[in-house]
């Protein structure tokens, strides 16, 4: 986003903008990317004085409507970096418009590293920590867990230091809080010291990934499997801790995972998009062209893949024993109704966390995520699967698609109305809610699966590293 030269407050008049996948749109009347956390709080007071409605964006990965407005889009782009540093604790504080990647990049010149990543690094350490964003490895929680304290800027403009200690309420509230509450300044993140992975990749047998389940995930610090519809193989993926020398900079490693993994997929899915047809037989030829790999590096960069190929995505927390019953309902549903899909079904695992809207809240979880080609139909196969998912007490990823209300929600979140009471006295005149966070917070009524966008349909992508992240 442009900024107008000379105005101090880094306010601009709004353009168009969208997410990365395209399914939200809005036009926002202004444009604001503060320079400091001062400059956001005076912003923040004016517009709450002046009776306006503000959201934040950060990478723009959200597939659900969290930064869609007509009002005010702040960007935190211009609040980055690392402030502090205690090595003593284990913590740094980090501005909240800070990109993973950078910030892993920087822990890393210091001799750290964050516990555990997702397998994007593009988003903000503020949008990932409040759509409750989340790797894979049971003895790990999601990024949330890690916040050992933030800054919150609240609807008056004040800035409020809080943590376990210091409103604590607001605290357990404010970790996964779909920018609710205010706007997340800063962060403070227990970190470790850093530490080199070893990356493995090999096909394997989906039932054998099933029948072993629990053994692979206690005997790897991280495990996580991508099932091919219509076939019986899926990726399987390990990173384990290692002594051995980092392979950074490896160049077949990096054609792999940006050539083979992104372009040639772009080609392929294009070639489902046109032709619906060849879902199922390019699914059975992507799953006989999974590559073995195996390679060092430190952990950020192994966490996270280049995603340059656009799809849509619904994402839901189960229970993690319920996990191997749904997924077999999933192949069984999409063999029954032969969706035509290509893309595999991602299944992770995450230790349960005390966050109040955190979706492992009290619950050791699996998280089961289905993806269709931007450009697909989507909403039946992913309707679908969803009436899987909540007949094992799924919670939807609150970045993810999904059509629940707040009926649903608060019967499966045992702290909501707490949330609620929190948010309507840190903002009693909802000037961080937009039209799908009042349904979801306001109201009782349904959620659809996206919002319609804006200005006319969604256009199919020209080639896979077109049109960045706004």
């Amino acid at each position: 986003m442009g900024v107008k030269r000379g105005d101090e407050q880094g306010r601009a008049k709004g353009r168009r903008w969208r997410n990365w996948s395209g399914s939200v749109r809005s036009r926002p009347r202004e444009e604001a990317r503060p320079r400091n956390v001062e400059a956001l709080a005076r912003l923040v007071g004016a517009y709450g004085r002046d009776g306006r409605r503000v959201r934040v964006v950060g990478a723009g990965h959200s597939f659900t409507p969290l930064a869609q407005t007509d009002d005010v889009l702040v960007s935190l782009a211009g609040l980055q970096g690392i402030t502090a540093v205690d090595e003593t604790s284990g913590m740094v504080t980090v501005l909240g418009g800070t990109p993973l990647k950078l910030l892993g990049d920087e822990l890393l010149k210091r001799g750290l590293a964050q516990e555990n990543l997702g397998d994007i690094d593009v988003q903000t350490i503020t949008g990932a920590i409040s759509t409750g964003t989340h790797g894979t490895g049971v003895r790990f929680g999601s990024l949330s867990t890690q916040v050992t304290g933030l800054t919150l800027v609240t609807a008056a403009g004040e800035i409020l230091e809080c943590s376990a200690e210091r409103h604590p309420d607001i605290f357990q509230a404010a970790r996964v809080s779909l920018g609710a509450l205010g706007i997340i300044a800063s962060v403070t993140l227990r970190v470790v010291p850093a530490k080199r992975l070893r990356y493995q990749v090999r096909r394997e047998r989906v039932a054998d990934c099933l029948a072993n389940v629990e053994r692979l995930k206690r005997e790897n610090t991280h495990f996580e499997f991508f099932w091919l519809p219509y076939t019986r193989w899926a990726q399987a993926k390990f990173l384990n801790e290692t002594t051995a020398h980092a392979q950074g900079g490896n160049l077949w490693g990096a054609f792999n995972r940006i050539v083979l993994e992104n372009g040639v997929y772009w080609v392929l899915s294009e070639c489902c998009r046109l032709v619906p047809p060849l879902t199922k037989p390019i699914s059975k030829f992507s799953a006989t062209a999974i590559s073995s790999v195996d390679a060092v590096d430190y952990s950020h960069r192994l966490y996270a893949t280049p995603r340059l190929v656009r799809f849509q995505e619904m994402e839901y927390n189960l229970p993690a024993e319920h996990f191997t019953e749904a997924l077999t309902e999933i192949q069984a549903c999409i063999a029954q109704h032969r969706f035509n899909v290509h893309f595999p079904v991602e299944c992770r695992f995450v230790q349960r966390d005390d966050i109040w809207l955190s979706p492992a809240y009290q619950r050791d979880s699996a998280y089961i995520a289905v993806h269709m080609y931007r450009g697909m139909p989507y909403e039946d196969y992913f309707r679908h699967i969803e009436q899987i998912f909540t007949r094992y007490q799924g919670r939807p990823h609150w970045g993810k698609l999904h059509t629940r209300d707040a009926a649903y929600l608060a019967a499966r979140y045992p702290r909501w109305h707490d949330f609620r009471r929190v948010r309507a006295t840190l903002d009693p005149h909802g000037i961080f809610l937009n039209a799908y966070l009042r349904t979801l917070f306001d109201a009782d009524g349904p959620v659809g699966i996206a919002a319609p966008p804006v200005d006319g349909a969604l256009e199919a992508p020209a080639n896979p590293a077109a049109a960045p992240p706004e």
